[in-house]
């Protein structure tokens, strides 16, 4: 696996690589409506184009070294809070799964964010996502749970979970 710094270009791609992992990830969560919402918002090239031109905000590709094929892709924020790293996005193709990319990109992120000085990773997962045992089993905890009013009349509705990094 190779993880390659996103740049301006790469927006189609992550694009695409989102599409393609929520239409798995949240068919059986969220209604079409709220995934095109959430697509057309959170994915829109101006929002992710906005996130390229912050200097703490991180787009990385996870790619298939034997292959060359993009698998997924991460995202990241330094210093979201005090001494916290967050993980705003990492999704993997639907083909992808269960094969020690999202793990490895885990690891990368634990890597950086300890570099960067954080001692700390936060993400949100939805309730009724799996995802929730895939990062338990990496060792993030539940810490809190929130419901987000993010528009048009959908919420959000998550479990707010941590990392400890270690130095």
């Amino acid at each position: 696996m190779k993880l390659i710094e996103a740049n301006e270009n790469d927006i189609p791609l992550i694009q695409d690589l989102a599409r393609r992992s929520w239409e798995n990830a949240y068919a059986e969560i969220l209604s079409n409506e709220q995934m095109e919402y959430m697509l057309s918002t959170m994915y829109s090239a101006e929002e992710i184009g906005s996130h390229l031109q912050q200097p703490n905000y991180h787009y990385y590709l996870i790619q298939d070294d034997a292959h060359g094929s993009y698998e997924g892709f991460i995202g990241y924020e330094n210093s979201y809070e005090e001494n916290t790293t967050k993980l705003h996005r990492i999704y993997l193709v639907p083909e992808s799964k269960g094969k020690g990319f999202g793990k490895d990109a885990l690891l990368f992120l634990n890597e950086k964010t300890a570099k960067y000085g954080d001692k700390r990773i936060v993400l949100n997962v939805n309730k009724n996502n799996s995802a929730r045992n895939f990062y338990e089993s990496q060792g993030y905890k539940v810490y809190d749970e929130g419901v987000f009013d993010i528009g048009n009349g959908f919420f959000m509705d998550d479990f707010l979970m941590e990392y400890i990094v270690e130095n």
